[in-house]
């Protein structure tokens, strides 16, 4: 189990990069430029994606009161991809930490925004983390086509391990 999610944070530390040196290509007025998805615009859609890898990162530390980052969030878009990154290195650091496979096999005890409780196996979070931040990379692609950047590189899982 360790080698997979090890290959799947490494995938996820690879696709965030390659799709954020895209977006640090553009301008600030492209960035927040109203466009139809989850999120409202490019730059919104990267800070929740971002966030929400901190998020999980802070539940699986342990942290008592996870802030979302991007709600207090003031600096340039650039620091902001630059700490995406360092996040997700995070993620690959936490996994290599893990003695064996019973640490993923840990059931993991957080509540959400609303206050709820859930809880499930550490594997399952990390599985989560990395797949909710491929969906939202899919977004961003087809957000950037939607604002005329053609030269996209390709972020699926079987390119990266080519």
């Amino acid at each position: 189990m360790k080698e997979i999610l090890t290959q799947y944070a490494q995938y996820n530390i690879w696709a965030n990069k390659r799709i954020a040196d895209v977006l640090l290509k553009i301008n600030e007025e492209e960035l927040e430029k109203e466009i139809n998805s989850s999120f409202p615009s490019l730059k919104a859609t990267v800070y929740h994606t971002w966030s929400a890898e901190f998020i999980w990162l802070q539940r699986l530390q342990l942290t008592e009161q996870p802030l979302w980052i991007e709600s207090v969030f003031k600096g340039t878009f650039a620091e902001a991809c630059e700490d995406w990154q360092k996040v997700s290195e995070a993620l690959l650091s936490f996994i290599q930490k893990q003695y064996d496979d019973k640490g993923f096999q840990h059931v993991l005890q957080y509540y959400s925004r609303a206050k709820k409780s859930f809880k499930n196996p550490v594997y399952s979070v990390l599985m989560h983390t990395f797949n909710h931040s491929t969906y939202h990379r899919g977004q961003l692609v087809t957000m950037l086509r939607q604002t005329g950047v053609t030269k996209i590189p390709e972020t699926d899982f079987i390119a990266f391990v080519y």
